[in-house]
């Protein structure tokens, strides 16, 4: 078996754009994605702005490719943590094409995220997963990850959104 190679994408490469967006309509198709495939209108706008993400170094957008293909995708986006007065990296997608899975991909892109993350010097990285995801939950204990605690008499953090 050859060893994917991770790579941060390459905004001015085309087969990395076009990567990029089939990886995520790829996720977006997926039940663990919502199960609905992203709008069409929405790929100039989705490049554009990550590219600007990623430009400003607010972004760490890696692709997976195997045999030329991309077989994996991880974005995550620079946040800050106020108790450390540090920045963070939060991992936001970790996609595996699934004809790839089962084959440490995942593992490379967080290792190689994990990489970054240090020469930047952030303080942590953070992620979410859902309850029913139990193979990548599984995963991220193996790398490191847990839930976030700061008092266990108050249980653990949990993540909330509200559409505007």
């Amino acid at each position: 078996m050859i060893l994917p190679t991770v790579l941060p994408v390459d905004f001015k490469q085309s087969q990395h754009t076009d990567a990029l967006w089939r990886m995520m309509n790829l996720y977006a198709i997926d039940p663990m994605g919502g199960g609905v495939a992203l709008p069409d209108t929405q790929h100039a706008a989705f490049l554009r702005q990550m590219a600007d993400w990623q430009t400003q170094r607010a972004a760490v957008i890696l692709l997976a490719w195997c045999d030329q293909q991309p077989v994996g995708l991880l974005n995550a986006f620079e946040g800050f943590s106020t108790f450390a007065a540090r920045r963070l990296l939060n991992i936001h997608d970790v996609i595996v094409h699934p004809n790839h899975r089962g084959q440490g991909i995942a593992g490379l892109l967080l290792a190689a995220a994990e990489t970054i993350a240090q020469q930047r010097g952030y303080c942590k990285m953070t992620l979410e997963v859902l309850q029913g995801n139990q193979s990548a939950q599984a995963l991220y204990r193996k790398v490191g990850f847990a839930g976030y605690t700061l008092d266990p008499a108050q249980g653990q953090a949990l993540f909330w959104q509200k559409f505007l």
